[in-house]
């Protein structure tokens, strides 16, 4: 694990706790700086504190832990802001997030009193193992083994994808067992771990991806979440909704990005001696924005409200919501480069990378192809056909 990092004191404008709060401290500290993150291919340290110190790596958990009992539509408002700032950074949080809510829903009394208030306080950074070389995220084909040995676990195998890979300090690796499949909380100093940098990516280029190896990775039985066996069935499914749930919000801020950048920019571009803003079909590009955004709002809004209510019909709603939200936001990021011209393919301004991001979304927690498969058939159960 890295050396403890100090925490800063609280901001002025105090704690992120909604839309406001974190908008405002997107726009200080994550947005004028995301092109340089890209760039540079990484999240800044001094950043990851100021957001310890806001307070948003785990608002979701209880106020005795560090966190502040947020609800999930907020949580999704959140997500939200900080994937308009950044994908990358956004990125970030998905995954600390999944971690830390599986460890607070199944987690032993032990394994929160450990690490959930430095997860609270981003004094310790997590990562999601699932996705192998060959396998992708598809649970089915996990090739990595955990074996019971000597009262622990020896764990062998190979995640890939794996994002915040390079700078976590805790791994939740998901491997087969003798009978299921075990989640297992795997600290990054344990002898055995190695970590491979993946650069030169195609969007989220500073999510700090890696390949993360593990040889003979000798594990206490303290280390296995959750009851041997339920994992596939309850763990699994959890946190990759979860995830999801992070992901389409994100989307949507990519598209409120998208507006406001192209908003922005054909205020002031001229052509012909008249704004840009002035041409229909400029018009008509932002209003298609406009209305998607809010619709796909609307939807993240639904998936966010049944998880507080603890509805099971979140998990589809979450799958129409990332659907709809990475779609979308991969055509208006398009269209925001084409409303740029020259200038949207260029680093001076949010447009290119916006871009890239939105691919990765259409991809990633569920590929849209996967996603209206399954809600197809959802349509089809429902209908009782």
């Amino acid at each position: 694990m890295s050396p403890a990092r100090p925490v800063l004191e609280v901001l002025e404008s105090g704690a992120v706790h909604d839309r406001a709060s974190a908008r405002a401290f997107v726009d200080e500290h994550i947005a004028p700086r995301a092109n340089g993150f890209e760039r540079d291919g990484r999240i800044p340290e001094e950043l990851l504190e100021r957001m310890g110190a806001a307070g948003l790596w785990a608002p979701f958990l209880p106020r005795e832990s560090g966190g502040a009992d947020m609800d999930m539509v907020t949580l999704g408002e959140v997500h939200e802001e900080v994937g308009r700032g950044c994908s990358s950074v956004r990125s970030l949080l998905t995954v600390h997030t999944m971690l830390s809510w599986a460890l607070r829903r199944w987690g032993s009394d032990a394994q929160r009193e450990r690490w959930e208030s430095e997860l609270a306080r981003g004094t310790t950074l997590g990562a999601f193992c699932l996705s192998e070389p060959g396998a992708g995220s598809d649970a089915a084909g996990i090739a990595s083994t955990a074996v019971e040995s000597g009262g622990g676990w020896t764990l062998n195998g190979t995640k890939k994808w794996i994002t915040n890979g390079q700078r976590a300090d805790l791994y939740l690796v998901f491997a087969r067992t003798a009978g299921s499949i075990g989640a297992f909380l795997v600290p990054r100093d344990t002898p055995g771990v190695q970590v491979c940098p993946i650069p030169e990516i195609l969007g989220t280029r500073a999510s700090m991806l890696a390949e993360v190896t593990f040889r003979d990775v000798r594990l206490g039985p303290e280390s296995l979440l959750g009851p041997s066996g339920f994992t596939a069935g309850m763990v699994l499914t959890g946190t990759l909704d979860l995830g999801r749930y992070s992901v389409a919000t994100g989307s949507v801020g990519i598209i409120q990005a998208c507006l406001e950048a192209c908003a922005a920019y054909t205020n002031q571009r001229e052509v012909g001696g008249s704004a840009l803003r002035n041409l229909q079909l400029i018009q008509a590009k932002v209003s298609d924005m406009v209305t998607d955004v809010r619709a796909a709002r609307l939807l993240c809004h639904e998936a966010g409200r049944l998880k507080d209510a603890r509805d099971s019909t979140t998990i589809m709603a979450t799958w129409v919501a990332k659907y709809f939200a990475s779609t979308r936001a991969a055509t208006h990021a398009s269209e925001a480069v084409q409303i740029h011209g020259a200038n949207g393919c260029g680093p001076d301004y949010p447009v290119a990378r916006l871009y890239r991001d939105s691919k990765v979304m259409e991809i990633i927690e569920g590929s849209n192809e996967i996603q209206r498969v399954t809600i197809a058939g959802e349509a089809y159960r429902e209908m009782k056909l």
